[in-house]
């Protein structure tokens, strides 16, 4: 069964989709000096505003992008959800600790409010605003309980909470799940939207990753592992010098062909394939060999019925870190032909953790759709024998892959593809 995208919702430090689309094709960058923690130095971000972004803002945004790109009217109660992120509520947590308060004193400064007010308009959505909850005092299984629970604002934050208040939002009582896979969660979530609407249990599915990554945590400890980039972050470039975190998320609306077409929707691309294994070896690095790697990448493109040969364009993880870089240059060149085209998109929006893989697909959606080939933004002196796509240029894209690889050894690869 093809399954299709007929809708895209995507905000990055660049913009929205056709922004960011625009912005990352003239080679422009969202990444700029920040210093968000005054306990912390001053280093590069990709944030969407002058501050860090709050998840479900974030995921609201994003959702009503591609609700409104697929022309979907609400509600949707048999849409599945599949949305994850690496760091989820990571942000939120912090600050509750950082305080010492109780879950009943978590809205007592401006900032706090503002997440709770989000988080309750949120999850109600315009579809649940009128709705009342269909299980009474005498169904529960415990006499007398009170809804909602008192001092439980801290069960707001749990991992899953963002696919649940998607899924309330639109008003869906299908299935929801929020996968978490470190760098590859967007691809892992795709994936397995791709399987619910497959294997009959849904005919349409919003899927993808949202991160809002930037806490005090995150960037001390990626800055005591030495992975952060002091200036700017270059992938595949001889002078890399690490990442830089970034904001953002990618949402997709995917759905049976034959749903798509009977209702006239337009139709970005196929999902043709998809590739997921693990390393079972380090926390964070690469296995050497890559074999766990390359095995991703040959499901994908098993499941795609495509050879490598088949393939236009690659957009890779390209983390500008030194191990993933030349980790991902061996497996390109092991797998593919000299002449294909790759980028990754990395310098321009930062390194979105768990919509990193998310994001490279709606670029890879937009290759397909307009035949163009972004760019490595700022790329001075490549560092390795691949044909990096320097500057924005046309290529006829029938078939992209895209690549994620997280810490843990999580591998993904994917393969989008133009409608047949």
């Amino acid at each position: 069964m093809d399954v299709v995208v007929t809708g895209i919702g995507l905000v990055s430090a660049l913009g929205t989709l056709d922004g960011s689309w625009k912005r990352l094709l003239s080679g422009e960058s969202g990444i700029r000096q920040y210093q968000p923690f005054i306990e912390l130095e001053r280093r590069p971000l990709a944030l969407i505003g002058t501050k860090p972004v709050d998840l479900i803002t974030l995921t609201r945004q994003v959702l009503i992008d591609a609700v409104q790109d697929a022309n979907l009217t609400l509600p949707l109660p048999d849409c599945g959800i599949a949305i994850g992120s690496s760091r989820g509520f990571q942000a939120n947590l912090e600050l509750l600790a950082s305080e010492g308060s109780s879950a009943t004193d978590c809205v007592t400064d401006g900032r706090k409010r503002e997440v709770g007010r989000s988080l309750r308009e949120f999850g109600r959505g315009k579809s649940q605003e009128t709705r009342e909850c269909p299980i009474t005092d005498s169904q529960l299984p415990i006499p007398n309980y009170q809804l909602p629970i008192p001092n439980s604002q801290f069960v707001n934050f749990l991992p899953h909470m963002g696919a649940i208040a998607a899924a309330r939002a639109i008003g869906s009582t299908g299935p929801v799940l929020a996968p978490m896979a470190a760098c590859a969660t967007g691809i892992w979530s795709i994936a397995r939207a791709v399987d619910l609407i497959r294997t009959g249990e849904c005919q349409r599915v919003i899927a993808g990753a949202v991160e809002a990554p930037i806490t005090p945590l995150t960037l001390a400890g990626f800055s005591r592992m030495g992975a952060l980039a002091n200036n700017g972050c270059y992938p595949f470039d001889e002078n890399r010098e690490g990442f830089v975190l970034g904001e953002g998320g990618a949402l997709f609306v995917l759905e049976s062909a034959q749903l798509a077409r009977r209702r006239g929707a337009k139709i970005y691309g196929r999902i043709s394939g998809f590739g997921l294994t693990n390393d079972a070896c380090y926390a964070n690095a690469p296995e050497q060999g890559g074999e766990s790697a390359i095995a991703a990448v040959n499901q994908c493109l098993k499941r795609s019925n495509l050879a490598a040969v088949d393939i236009d364009f690659i957009h890779a993880h390209g983390t500008a870190t030194d191990l993933n870089d030349r980790h991902e240059a061996l497996l390109i060149e092991k797998l593919f032909n000299r002449g294909v085209a790759v980028s990754s998109t990395k310098a321009a929006t930062g390194h979105t953790l768990g919509a990193s893989g998310a994001l490279g697909v709606a670029f890879c959606l937009m290759s397909i759709k307009y035949q163009m080939l972004p760019p490595c933004v700022g790329m001075k002196k490549p560092g390795f024998e691949l044909d990096l796509v320097r500057c924005a240029r046309s290529a006829i894209v029938r078939n992209a892959v895209c690549l994620s690889f997280g810490f843990g050894g999580q591998n993904a690869a994917i393969v989008l593809s133009g409608d047949r």
